[in-house]
This record gives structure tokens, C-alpha cells and sequence, in this order.
């Protein structure tokens, strides 16, 4: 079994991760991105790294074993002229940067390359943790009604035209009014914004309305950068009054997924899983 090397940002995800390759006996090593990285990873087999200090992460990789990199978790992109890169880090910064001016696609694609270029296999997170992604169909005890049909593709269409331009993987729609679309804040301010928009053209408390879709960007890395939904989303997405949230089954991790289908079916909302639509 190959040994995993988890490079964790914030949120819940790396820890889930982790305990899932200790559950079931994959060897792994975390490298915790220093001012990423949450506590939910501290207790496990680890190494406090800065963002730029490539040559550090490559040797700390090599000296545990690892032969799969798996990049999970979330972190913002940094201010480039405040980060304090090693000799490796130098070396790849002009090209990752010149990658990011093209967007945030760009700019993975560019730091899985400088990984590849060291001989490391690249894991997505929805192939180290298969369980975690959104089944085909419903997840939950809660169905779409048979209002919501129209709601579920115009949100997955917008979400999908949105991913083409890079721009987010999320989008809202209600009674076939496109109401927000995820850009750079992420999909609980975009919920949030939502939250804030007249009544008249949302749901509210006892007439839920409108859903939550996400969908990977056709161009998009997914090896790192997989949408993903978990307890904020599904509390944040009642909050704004909406129905449901959808997904491509496969293509989306679902974090924390009990807790997060609980709260679902505790608040009345469906999380549904659809086919991938061939682009």
C-alpha cells in the first residue's frame, strides 16, 4: 500500500482524511501548512512547514516514505511578496506565479507540476477517501419535491458556465432566478449574501425555496480542489431558506457525513446527487 503524504490546509477534511488512513492501516504523514492547518490534524503523525518551503516538504516527504501526495483542506492564495520561500521554493515561485495571473486553476496545476516534477504521485482527495463523495442519488431522508426539478439544473447550469470561466463551483437559484454565484469568498459568505436578499425572491422559515448547487470546474484540478459540502453548508443553506443542495455524484466530498446528513434531515433540506453531464 502506498505510503500517503496529506498536505492539509484548514477545515475539517485532512483530519477526516487522516483518521480514515489510520482506521483502516494506510501508512500516511501529514504536512501541516503552517497558518493553514487546524488542530484536527495536530495528534497525527506530522510536520509544521511553511507554504514556500518546498525543498523542506519534498525531503520531509522522501525521509517518511511517502510515494502519493494527496492536497487537502483549504488555503487562501497568499500575498506572494510576503512569503519566505527555501532554495526549491525560489526556484518555482516565477512560474507559479506567472500561473496564477491565468486564475486559480492555473495556479494548482502549476503546484502539482513541481510535485510531479519530484517523482510524487498525485492523490485526490475523493480517490484517498472514496466514501466521503456524494453518492448518485438522494443522501438523507429528505426528497426533492417536485417543484424543485427546474431549480436543480439551472443551479447546476450556472454552476458549470461559472466553473468554465474559473470563477467558483457554486451557484443559488430560486423559482428559476439565478440569485448568487460563488466566486473568490467561498460558498458560505455566497450562502450568506443569499441570506441578506428580499424574502419576496428566497425561501424563508416554513417555505423553504431554491437550491445550492456545486459542480468541479471542466478545467479544473480536482486532484486538489474537489467541492466540497459539510455542517456550515447545510446550516448556512437553511439559514438562507433554500430547499436543497445538489452535486455530481463522485464529485463531491461531503465532510463530516454523518453529522452533515443529520443536520440535513433535522432541517428539512434534500442533498441529492446527480450524473455528471458530459461537457
Amino acid at each position: 500500500m502506498k505510503k500517503l503524504g496529506i498536505v492539509a490546509g484548514g477545515g475539517g477534511l485532512p483530519a477526516e482524511i487522516a483518521d480514515r488512513c489510520r482506521r483502516t492501516g494506510r501508512p500516511y504523514f501529514v504536512i501541516r501548512l503552517r497558518g493553514f492547518a487546524d488542530e484536527g490534524t495536530a495528534d497525527h503523525p506530522s510536520a509544521d512547514i511553511g507554504i514556500a518551503e518546498l525543498g523542506k516538504v519534498f525531503k520531509t516527504l522522501r525521509a517518511k516514505h511517502c510515494v502519493a501526495v494527496c492536497f487537502v483542506g483549504t488555503v487562501a492564495r497568499p500575498d506572494f511578496g510576503k512569503l519566505k520561500p527555501d532554495l526549491r521554493g525560489v526556484a518555482a515561485l516565477p512560474s507559479i506565479i506567472a500561473a496564477a495571473r491565468k486564475g486559480d486553476d492555473a495556479l494548482l496545476r502549476a503546484v502539482l507540476d513541481e510535485f510531479r516534477k519530484e517523482g510524487f504521485e498525485i492523490e485526490g482527495a475523493h480517490e484517498a477517501a472514496r466514501s466521503m463523495t456524494l453518492p448518485l442519488g438522494r443522501l438523507g431522508a429528505v426528497s426533492p419535491g417536485d417543484g424543485h426539478g427546474e431549480d436543480i439544473q439551472r443551479a447546476l447550469t450556472a454552476a458549470r458556465a461559472i466553473g468554465r470561466l474559473d470563477i467558483g463551483q457554486g451557484a443559488v437559484v430560486c423559482d428559476g432566478l439565478v440569485l448568487a454565484v460563488e466566486a473568490q469568498e467561498g460558498t458560505d459568505a455566497m450562502l450568506r449574501r443569499v441570506r441578506e436578499l428580499p424574502e419576496a425572491i428566497r425561501g424563508g422559515p416554513g417555505r423553504a425555496r431554491g437550491v445550492l448547487a456545486k459542480a468541479p470546474k471542466p478545467i479544473q484540478a480536482t486532484e486538489v480542489d474537489m467541492p466540497t459540502i459539510g455542517v456550515a453548508t447545510v446550516r448556512a443553506a437553511a439559514q438562507a431558506g433554500l430547499a436543497g443542495i445538489v452535486g455530481e455524484a463522485g464529485r463531491l466530498l461531503v465532510v463530516d457525513r454523518e453529522e452533515t446528513v443529520a443536520m440535513a434531515d433535522d432541517l428539512g433540506l434534500f442533498i441529492l446527487g446527480v450524473e455528471t453531464k458530459a461537457e
